[in-house]
């Protein structure tokens, strides 16, 4: 059998927050959804972003514990240019959310910044550098 990727899922405290933040890096969330439990977004390559609130995972999960500290998993979504990066970093920081790396020219060839989303999830954007 295949393994085929189902969804990514982002638990989260506050889904209106959550949602605001993902809606402003281009994620297309529907309108009028900030109050459910559960909520899916496709992304134009067919890749589903799902989030669920705490109190959704601890109906069937009781003993869940959000983890606290640093990242576990890093979400990097991939932008066409260079410059790309450098203004949805801008845009994102302008409007309040942290930008926890600035963005940099990475010895692997690509442009790259980190923001952390409002649950303190890294959400890595990123583009190829032209070849030199």
């Amino acid at each position: 059998m295949e393994l085929t990727l189902g969804f990514i899922g982002i638990v989260t405290r506050d889904m209106a927050a959550s949602l605001s933040f993902y809606r402003a890096l281009g994620v297309p969330v529907a309108e009028g959804v900030e109050g459910e439990g559960h909520v899916d977004a496709r992304l134009a390559d067919g890749t589903v972003l799902a989030w669920d609130t705490v109190e959704v995972i601890r109906s069937f999960h009781p003993g869940y514990v959000p983890p606290e500290g640093g990242h576990r998993i890093a979400l990097a979504f991939r932008q066409e240019r260079p410059e790309d990066v450098d203004a949805l970093f801008a845009r994102l920081t302008d409007a309040g959310y942290e930008g926890a790396v600035r963005p940099w020219d990475a010895f692997w060839g690509q442009r790259y910044a980190t923001v952390l989303d409002p649950d303190g999830n890294a959400v890595d954007i990123f583009a190829a550098l032209p070849a030199s």
